[in-house]
């Protein structure tokens, strides 16, 4: 059973995960194309966090930013080296979404890569129920991104 901890951004193994998050990331994506945010970034009051755990094993972990009252953007969704390829990645999306109807958010959305890095992480989203949508919050359009959302209330 995972176990989620809001806001542990350090503790030495989520700070670890996060900062090669975002190491990955910025290599991956052009420059101008990287919408990763640092820890100080996640750590803005519109933002919430949280590491998951199976006993004293990191998971991942994974953040929901208000876009406003009724929409919310995933961020920094990232499953640990060690559970990767495992199943781990939707139990992460499951939990995040949970987190969101307790919040009474009624529409989610994503930025993520159009390059083959993010494939996976594409996947996941399709697998999940998430579509394309057109930019939206602070978005343009950039051949180098996907912009995908889903409703969790009609």
């Amino acid at each position: 059973m995972l176990k989620s901890i809001e806001g542990n951004f350090d503790h030495p193994e989520v700070n670890e995960l996060l900062k090669k998050h975002f190491a990955e990331l910025r290599d991956a994506s052009p420059e101008g194309s990287a919408h990763v945010l640092d820890i100080p970034g996640l750590k803005a009051p519109s933002i919430k966090f949280w590491s998951l755990w199976e006993q004293s094993q990191l998971i991942g972990c994974g953040a929901l930013k208000f876009l406003d009252e009724n929409h919310g953007e995933f961020k920094s969704i990232r499953v640990h080296d060690n559970f990767r390829g495992k199943g781990y990645g939707i139990k992460i999306i499951n939990h995040l979404i949970n987190e969101a109807k307790n919040l009474k958010i009624q529409k989610l959305s994503i930025e993520t890569g159009s390059g083959d890095f993010f494939a996976p992480a594409r996947k996941l989203f399709d697998n999940c129920g998430f579509e394309p949508c057109p930019p939206f919050a602070h978005y343009k359009e950039d051949i180098n991104s996907l912009y995908l959302t889903k409703l969790l209330y009609n």
